[in-house]
């Protein structure tokens, strides 16, 4: 059973990626209700259809095939409107959000003091806000052949990605993995080149658990090591890469058949990245945002059972108040859907992790409010 959910899983996801052709779709009016992710598109329940013309977004690429199914779903049941979104990563859409040439964007980072103060001259009368929209885990994924079962710990990933460790067989890997047949193969491991709120995530955790000599950032400051664009960029090099190992977004690992990481957290048993495990560590997180801004503060050292640390949110960035006419509809409505159960229920299938139901009640009240 077992085997044949995870087979069931990568069917999914590697349809989500079949759909990313379709981004610009066209949607139409229905109040008609069918479940997500079936075998055609899901009608949301309750959207008023009213937005016209083109709507564009960018941003994070961790969330590519959420967007991908969702735009293919809001496709199903409104007409007359375009829904265009670019995974160019968070810091590329957050940038372009604050000149004024999106609707909202997606980041997998919370908004800055100053991105905040910056989104006041766009946002007129209101100001950016962090809608939490799509959670999972950041899985780490490796190409060692010979081994599919590996155990990594935080202090050892740190030492990984800043070029400390260069050997598969290194005294730090063998003692997490004793009976494990270890090459004297070269570790490989592979960064983002673009700015990347799943970089900032990933490095906030080596940080917060494993001595990370870095400051956490959108940008990659460790030492040596190779970069890719994008998390299909640094997930394709894994695959094609003997000796490689990287971080991205686990729906990539799915698509790919990529082997993943446990980590060692201190727990009984090493934790595996899955939706699940990642949903206990994103319920203990906490808001931080003030008002409508609904950012979370996640706890990266969790040792508690069965709960996977190395876990993001992409939030929707988007203006409370003083969105653009001709964009407001549209906006409203296509986040009013994706955070709606409907929305949500197309998550889990793909490798995302679902909102916990008080964060998702928390969204659902502050879209309806977006003006």
């Amino acid at each position: 059973m077992k085997l044949q959910r995870k087979n069931r899983v990568r069917a999914l996801a590697v349809g989500a990626l079949a759909v990313s052709g379709a981004l610009a779709l066209s949607a139409c009016g229905s109040d008609d209700t069918t479940g997500a992710g079936g075998g055609g598109a899901a009608k949301p329940s309750n959207i008023k259809c009213d937005g016209k013309g083109k709507l564009l977004a960018s941003g994070s690429s961790a969330q590519k095939n959420a967007m991908d199914v969702w735009v293919q779903n809001y496709a199903g049941a409104c007409k007359g409107t375009e829904i265009n979104y670019q995974p160019t990563g968070s810091g590329a859409g957050v940038t372009t959000f604050l000149q004024g040439q999106t609707a909202f964007a997606g980041s997998d980072s919370a908004l800055k003091p100053d991105e905040v103060t910056k989104s006041k001259q766009v946002c007129k009368g209101g100001q950016a806000i962090d809608l939490p929209m799509v959670g999972g885990p950041i899985a780490v994924g490796y190409n060692v052949p010979g081994v599919d079962n590996l155990v990594l710990d935080a202090k050892t990933l740190s030492k990984i990605f800043n070029s400390e460790i260069k050997k598969w067989n290194d005294p730090a890997i063998k003692k997490l993995n004793p009976g494990a047949k270890l090459p004297d193969l070269k570790v490989q491991p592979f960064h983002r080149s673009d700015d990347s709120g799943t970089t900032d995530n990933f490095t906030k955790y080596l940080k917060a658990a494993g001595g990370w000599k870095h400051e956490p950032a959108k940008k990659w400051e460790g030492e040596g090591g190779q970069a890719a664009s994008g998390s299909a960029g640094v997930s394709s090099q894994v695959k094609q890469t003997s000796g490689a190992i990287s971080y991205f977004e686990l729906s990539y690992a799915t698509a790919g058949k990529l082997q993943t990481a446990k980590l060692n957290t201190g727990a009984k048993e090493p934790v595996e990245a899955t939706v699940d495990n990642a949903s206990k560590a994103i319920s203990e997180a906490k808001q931080v945002g003030k008002g409508d801004d609904l950012a979370l503060d996640l706890n990266y050292t969790t040792k508690a059972e069965g709960a996977y640390p190395i876990t993001l949110v992409t939030y929707e960035i988007a203006c409370n108040k003083g969105n653009k006419a001709e964009t407001l509809p549209a906006t409203k409505s296509f986040l009013t859907y994706i955070s709606s159960k409907d929305g949500q229920s197309a998550l889990k299938a793909l490798g995302y992790a679902p909102l916990p139901t008080e964060i998702a009640d928390k969204v659902r009240a502050t879209v309806a409010k977006i003006s």
